[in-house]
């Protein structure tokens, strides 16, 4: 499994690219759920690209539960071979079969998904493709110096900072210092815990993942300290 999950490492700028080429103005972010019964998938326009792109192979529709107080579903376009080479819980997929015509428009069938924060989604599913943790660190913690991310070339670089108290409490600083108030602080460390409640739930088992996860709310949380001391 890690040999495919790193050839489709490889892979994820052409997939990413596929997803990117799709029109956002047939794929909305979301959908009334009272929709998914009569739409079991959505035909999109794909924009010109200059690269060779992967298109996507699924449409996910995400809630919170099965049941009916969710009013919407979240969509997200994906490649069912990320999903499951990465998401072990993840319920069997059913086989796709997109319908291209003419290379103009691309034909997805929707899947219905539950988990636990589909507002959270967005960056676990990018690092699935690409298993990036500067990226990930960068959508978690804005205000993470890119000096920093730049360092964080090897998962034994995101260790190190993670055992590092001085490294935790320069990041913990900046991100107090950053922020315009506690309460922005609370936003990100909820943000934080619903993505590690989703990958949870899809059962994601990489330990940079963790690793990042692991840094993003040791540093918030020393923020909030350090913000509740400063008062």
């Amino acid at each position: 499994m890690d040999y495919v999950r790193r050839g489709l490492k490889m892979q994820a700028d052409q997939m990413l690219s596929g997803i990117a080429a799709l029109s956002p103005s047939h794929l909305p972010s979301s959908m009334p759920r009272s929709q998914l019964h009569h739409t079991p998938s959505l035909t999109i326009p794909v924009r010109p690209s200059g690269s060779s792109p992967s298109y996507p192979t699924h449409i996910l529709a995400l809630s919170k539960s099965s049941n009916s107080f969710d009013s919407s579903v979240t969509l997200v376009a994906t490649h069912a071979l990320i999903l499951a080479s990465n998401c072990a819980s993840l319920p069997r997929l059913p086989p796709s079969a997109p319908s291209y015509g003419s290379n103009v428009n691309v034909t997805l069938p929707i899947l219905p998904l539950t988990i636990p924060a589909p507002a959270a989604f967005r960056p676990l599913h990018t690092f699935l493709y690409n298993h990036s943790a500067p990226q990930l660190l960068s959508t978690l913690l804005r205000a993470v110096p890119g000096s920093f991310l730049a360092t964080l070339t090897s998962p034994q670089a995101l260790r190190g900072t993670l055992s590092s108290g001085p490294a935790l409490h320069t990041l913990s600083a900046h991100l107090m210092s950053s922020a315009p108030g506690m309460s922005a602080l609370t936003d990100v460390a909820q943000n934080i815990a619903a993505v590690w409640r989703n990958a949870v739930a899809l059962g994601v088992h990489d330990p940079e993942l963790w690793d990042c996860l692991d840094l993003a709310w040791e540093v918030v949380l020393g923020a909030m300290n350090l913000g509740a001391g400063a008062r």
